[in-house]
């Protein structure tokens, strides 16, 4: 059961980015909109609460979406506060919480989150999987969003089904009683057909503005795409 938020900060020092999907590139985006926030100035940190599928190594755990967050952040904050909950499992997280016998606990992660509020002038906070995952037997990102308090960026994966995805996304962020304060189109799939119809289908509905179209790589370099990108701001 998500509870509303009673207030919004009048200071947005945060944003928290979701996806309609798992791999429908937040990771890739958050770190654009890193860079974006940099070359105007702001001191910027990425924070992945929750991952899945890393990889140990000696004491710690690597995950790629980690280590890119850090990368594209200009100020350095230890890898435990930027992410305190790293499975192995590439799986659902409550699932591979639950196999390492940890409950993913939000305060946790909002005390986490308000340090690194306090080393910079934004943090992005970048979600696990679609909006309604999961992260532990009762409470979901949608949760894990209205506790922080934070406005939403949506990254829609562009590929057949994203319209549906999209809109049922929209609909839970709203429901939950946030903020959405813009979207982001990511050209995910180089097959797919009627790309411009899916577009103006998607914008027709979501009465939020579009925040860039992100053409498809094969690579993509966070670092390139954020021209393509502006800020909700």
């Amino acid at each position: 059961m998500v509870d509303h938020p009673s207030h919004q900060n009048k200071k947005q020092a945060g944003y928290f980015i979701v996806g309609t999907d798992t791999g429908v590139g937040k990771t890739v985006v958050t770190c654009a909109l890193l860079n974006l926030l940099a070359a105007q100035g702001k001191q910027v940190i990425g924070m992945k609460p929750v991952a899945a599928g890393c990889e140990q190594a000696l004491q710690n755990m690597t995950c790629e979406d980690v280590v890119l967050l850090k990368t594209h952040s200009n100020v350095k904050a230890p890898r435990n506060l930027v992410n305190p909950y790293a499975f192995v499992p590439p799986i659902a997280p409550h699932i591979a919480a639950e196999q390492s016998d940890i409950c993913i606990d939000l305060e946790k992660i909002k005390d986490n989150f308000q340090i690194l509020q306090k080393m910079a002038d934004i943090v992005l906070v970048e979600g696990v999987g679609g909006f309604m995952v999961p992260l532990n037997a009762t409470q979901t990102t949608a949760d894990l969003t209205v506790k922080l308090s934070l406005p939403v960026i949506l990254v829609v994966g562009l590929k057949l089904g994203c319209i549906n995805h999209a809109l049922l996304t929209v609909q839970a962020i709203t429901h939950a009683g946030l903020n959405l304060v813009g979207w982001v189109a990511n050209q995910i799939d180089p097959t797919m057909l009627e790309i411009q119809s899916n577009l103006d289908a998607v914008t027709n509905r979501i009465h939020a503005p579009l925040l860039g179209i992100v053409p498809y790589s094969k690579q993509p370099q966070p670092n390139e795409l954020s021209q393509y990108l502006k800020l909700p701001f």
